[in-house]
Parts: C-alpha cells; structure tokens; sequence
C-alpha cells in the first residue's frame, strides 16, 4: 500500500506540475454544458439532469483515454520509466498509481460540469443520489481505463493520439452522450447499446433516480471490460517482454 501511494503521489505531482492539463481535463465536458445543455435542456429538470449525468460520463471517458492512452505512451520513451521497471516493487503498484490518479483527475473534471449544472439548469438531485452517481461514475470508468492502458502500451505515443481520438469522439456519439436521451435518433438507440459508453451513462442514469439500465447494455459493458482487460495486460507483458528481452 505504501508503494502505490509513493508512486500515486509522484505522478499526481507530475501531472499537476502542467497546469493547461487540470484545465484542459474539464474543458470539453464544461462546454459541452455551456453550449448544448444549458440552452436546450436547461429549464427542464429531468432532462437536464440526464444531460448533466451525460456530460459527467464524457469526462469519465476523455480523462480514462487520455490519461492513460497518451499519458503512458510518452511515458514509456522517457529513461524513467524503464527504470521504474528494474525496481523489486513489481508492475501492480505503478499501474495501480495510474488507475488512481486518472480517477482523481475524473473527479476534479466533472466538478465544473456540475457547478454549472447547479447554477444554469433545473437539474436536480438528493445528496445521496449524487453520492451513487459519483459511485456509478467510478464503476463506469472501468472499460476506458483499460481501453487507455491498452492503447498506452501498445502504441507509440503518435499513434496512441490518433487511436484515442478516433474512439473517444464516436463513443461519445454512439453512446448517446451528446444528444436529448429521452428523444435520441433512432440510429443512436440502435448502436448505443452494443458501446461501453452506453452502458456507463445508464448506470450513472440509474444512480441518479432515472430508468433502469437496459440488460444487453450491461451485458456488452461486462463484454468490453473483459476484453479491454485481456488486452492491457497482453500489452503490458508485450511491452516488458520487448524491454527486457
């Protein structure tokens, strides 16, 4: 436990080191609220409170893939981290550091999501509520940090950008973030289902007081953690293997 804190702390410390990173985590799902929220779903309360549990998903998934898609494939061509492999503490605590600090960032990317949320729309939530949606968000978050890993590992840093960009954005889309859940076009109600973003927002939707997530969501959830999962550990032990070969 001692180990993962050390190495959670140096990389929150790295990280926050870059300010426009704090800044950047939370920017898109902020004005996405500005923009499409606000004017359109603003002044109904369960719409925007769907939306608002929306727009927290999507900073869910841009922390998860950017974070760990871009962050550990620069990581991987600087000296220290290959040295941080050599060390006897094993590959768990880094990874963990990593997992934990992604969330910590995720945590600080919807807080301004739901400032706005509280001072522009008629959102509207219990405490304890909001304590699940916070909890679902964490659950919801599993796919994309093991989709980042994977992306992190096994591809340069160049080619993790362009990966993470081509799936966030249709994810996003598929899965319905960005458009009104309770009238969404009938090609986003077909495809939604079978993406991991679908799933996470019908979670946080559920936590939040609103519906009960459709079964093959959870079912095609379960599908891509399991399979986001085999592929970051193939690559970690890709990446060693290559290392230390």
């Amino acid at each position: 436990m001692s180990l993962l804190l050390t190495h959670t702390r140096y990389q929150f410390m790295e990280t926050v080191r870059v300010p426009i990173a704090l800044i950047g985590n939370g920017f898109f799902p902020a004005a996405s609220m500005l923009f499409f929220v606000v004017p359109f779903a603003g002044d109904h309360p369960v719409g925007a409170t769907l939306a608002t549990a929306s727009m927290m998903t999507f900073a869910v998934m841009s922390s998860a893939l950017f974070t760990h898609g871009i962050g550990v494939a620069e990581d991987r061509v600087q000296p220290w981290d290959p040295y941080t492999r050599t060390l006897p503490a094993g590959p768990w605590p880094r990874l963990g550091a990593r997992i934990l600090n992604s969330l910590l960032f995720t945590l600080v990317g919807v807080l301004p999501v739901l400032v706005i949320s509280a001072l522009f729309t008629e959102a509207t939530v219990t405490p304890a509520r909001l304590a699940l949606g916070v909890g679902a968000l964490l659950l919801g978050s599993v796919p994309f940090q093991l989709l980042g890993l994977f992306i992190g590992y096994a591809l340069p840093s160049k080619a993790a950008i362009a990966v993470v960009q081509l799936l966030f954005f249709p994810m996003a889309v598929g899965g319905g973030l960005l458009t009104n859940p309770m009238d969404a076009p009938a090609f986003i109600d077909a495809v939604a289902p079978f993406l991991p973003s679908r799933g996470a927002v019908e979670l946080v939707w559920a936590a939040v007081g609103y519906g009960t997530p459709q079964t093959l969501a959870m079912v095609m959830f379960a599908v891509w953690i399991a399979v986001a999962g085999a592929l970051a550990v193939w690559a970690y032990r890709r990446d060693e293997g290559r290392r230390f070969s």
